[in-house]
């Protein structure tokens, strides 16, 4: 006798796609009945005053993800804007009060640079490398101040009008400028199969958030890729200062990726990381990729700058990374964000009164297990890629002369990886890696 499986429910139609586009990639991700998170459970795991049973919601997020509807609520708890302890009340003020920031942080950007916050956005640079302004007509029209025809006098006046220059510049600021344009440009390609992207108000509030981000942020400021990790909280969160501070949230995790020393940009530690992972659990592949030129693994930048954006469709993209976030989380999350000194107590004053291992993700509980908690421990997506590789590794031994066959291998495998099955296996691989470090 067969048993009767539920097939689930589509999640394409909360991800619309234009009709025009015929080659975007299906979405895998079904709402399952049982095993994705839905609204009521969601609502149940609430107590009275508001405080959230983190346990069984990490158990159902990793079972089957979250319900669309709902999802932007959920990631607020599992990218730490938010504490599981706190009640209603608490994360109504810290919300107002996020958005006041905000909202600060918007009219200070906006006076150096009108059009922050004013529906349009620049893909044309506005000064050069000296803080002078550039009389480019592109500006004009973007900025709705011309027909970008005019020339002489009129259009230097527009120009200096929006680049809005009262004196000189400092330094930052003139970084901050030279990005805008860039982060303009990258807007304009993100997600563009979408239908949420034909409306320019969208894209504008992904390039607010962007600049915003930029502006506070020097050490990083604006790097190409962001544009793709702070896409789906627009999508998914209506107000813009709650979309920002998701992606605040997400950009501590993963900032130190995109900071550059001049020498070496900081995704190369990640990189060298799965080198020696990947030396560790296939070491066949890797003598291969080394053989062939790619012993340092620049060919998987992509998947660890972005998260595997590319290589999933957008819906089963944020499935991966709400199952990379429940997996990973950490109880103590918010208050390493938010008051980091209170949670170095916490740590320490925990020997005392352990927290229960239940609210910790399963990927965190191995590390904690392991004992390797104090050697900065991995991040998921690491052997999420090594997972990959070792899944293709049978094809890039037979098939790669070089590494533009191991890039073609690589990129070929966009839509047809299954999200829950790449968590599962990167599940193992730790765990196989970790008993294999050991015994070295």
């Amino acid at each position: 006798m067969m048993m009767w499986r539920d097939p689930g429910q589509p999640a394409d139609s909360y991800y619309e796609v234009r009709p025009e586009i015929t080659d975007a990639p299906k979405t895998k991700f079904r709402i399952k009945a049982g095993k994705t998170l839905s609204v009521r459970k969601w609502q149940s795991a609430f107590t009275a005053d508001g405080e959230l049973d983190i346990s069984k919601t990490l158990g159902r997020i990793h079972r089957g993800g979250v319900h669309p509807s709902i999802r932007g609520e959920v990631w607020e708890f599992l990218l730490g804007c938010f504490d599981p302890k706190s009640t209603f009340d608490d994360r109504s003020q810290k919300r107002q009060r996020r958005r006041v920031q905000y909202a600060q942080w918007k009219e200070e950007c906006r006076l150096m640079f009108p059009l922050i916050g004013s529906g349009r956005f620049i893909t044309a640079p506005i000064i050069n490398d000296r803080g002078e302004p550039i009389q480019d007509p592109l500006v004009l029209l973007e900025a709705g101040l011309g027909d970008g025809a005019g020339a002489g006098a009129s259009s230097s006046q527009g120009t200096d009008n929006v680049t809005k220059n009262n004196g000189p510049m400092s330094k930052k600021e003139i970084q901050w400028k030279l990005t805008l344009h860039q982060i303009g440009l990258d807007v304009k390609r993100t997600d563009r199969a979408l239908v949420f992207y034909e409306k320019q108000e969208n894209l504008a509030k992904l390039w607010d958030i962007l600049a915003i981000y930029a502006w506070i942020d020097g050490d990083v400021g604006y790097c190409q890729g962001m544009s793709d990790l702070c896409s789906p909280m627009i999508i998914l969160l209506d107000n813009e200062a709650d979309a920002f501070w998701c992606f605040e949230r997400l950009m501590r995790r993963l900032r130190g990726n995109f900071r550059s020393t001049g020498r070496s940009v900081g995704v190369e530690a990640q990189l060298s990381n799965l080198a020696t992972i990947t030396q560790v659990i296939d070491p066949k592949l890797h003598q291969h990729l080394e053989t062939l030129g790619g012993g340092d693994y620049l060919f998987a930048i992509r998947m660890l700058m972005v998260l595997f954006r590319r290589e999933f469709s957008f819906g089963d993209s944020l499935y991966l990374w709400e199952m990379m976030w429940a997996l990973e989380y950490d109880p103590d999350l918010f208050l390493v964000y938010e008051e980091p000194d209170s949670a170095t107590e916490s740590s320490e004053g925990s020997k005392g009164k352990p927290k229960s291992i239940r609210h910790y993700g399963k990927y965190e509980r191995e590390i904690l297990r392991s004992g390797a908690k104090e050697d900065a421990p991995l991040p998921i997506s690491v052997f999420l890629v090594a997972s990959v590789l070792k899944e293709k590794g049978p094809k890039l031994l037979k098939e790669a002369r070089g590494l533009d066959d191991v890039v073609k291998i690589l990129n070929d495998i966009a839509g047809d990886l299954d999200a829950k099955k790449a968590c599962v296996n990167a599940l193992k691989l730790h765990k196989k890696y970790l008993k294999q470090a050991k015994k070295v």
